[in-house]
């Protein structure tokens, strides 16, 4: 495939849709810190940052808002080219929150792994938004529990989830157990990649999926 991983042995998607384990995401991801926005986003038009950053401000989103999975800060940097702030980040990876530290998006980073407990109190953000984490070997629906504790009552989320997985890797299932925690459930189908993309997965889609905490919940 072209873009990512184009090299013999360097990162690139195959090897992100192959993980399985939180080791797995953390050995990837320090390999592929450094070059992230040019090997992948650039080659790849990847575009589904700026989609997700869009599609909080549409509904109306409002900082604070906790960028899960920030990685290099790609969609924290469209939130704040939207005028959408103050962003907070966390990620599992280290290595790519250090280069998101240098792109003078965040207010604060910080490591956090969303399918144990985040550092982060009940109800500390007015919204949440991620792009990319909610995938292949990545976090899966076990983390929405999660997402709506750090959400204070009415809170926004819009977050990204691999098209083929929203039914598959049970979703659907996720979303309707948190019953009436959440209102105002929405998705919308979006392509990933741009049309500079090229390769077996420039066709990739996401749906953008937005709920509020509920007022009383």
């Amino acid at each position: 495939m072209s873009g990512a991983g184009d090299k013999k042995g360097s990162p690139g998607l195959e090897n992100a849709y192959a993980l399985e384990t939180p080791e797995d995401n953390l050995r990837l991801y320090a390999d592929w810190a450094a070059s992230y926005d040019s090997a992948f986003a650039q080659d790849m038009d990847y575009v589904l940052p700026l989609r997700v950053a869009e599609a909080y401000k549409l509904a109306g989103g409002v900082g604070p808002v906790l960028d899960l999975g920030a990685g290099t800060g790609l969609c924290g940097g469209a939130l704040k080219m939207l005028e959408v702030g103050p962003v907070d980040g966390t990620d599992l990876s280290p290595e790519m929150l250090a280069v998101a530290a240098h792109k003078d998006v965040y207010n604060a980073l910080f490591v956090g792994n969303l399918l144990e407990i985040l550092p982060v109190s009940d109800g500390a953000y007015a919204g949440a938004v991620s792009s990319g984490t909610f995938t292949h070997g990545h976090v899966g629906p076990e983390a929405l529990g999660e997402v709506l504790r750090i959400l204070r009552p009415g809170g926004l989320a819009a977050l990204s989830i691999n098209a083929e997985h929203y039914e598959a890797k049970g979703f659907a299932a996720g979303f309707a157990a948190l019953g009436d925690r959440i209102e105002g459930l929405s998705h919308r189908q979006t392509r990933i990649y741009g049309d500079a993309a090229s390769g077996s997965y420039a066709g990739d889609h996401a749906l953008i999926v937005k709920f509020r905490k509920r007022q009383d919940a």
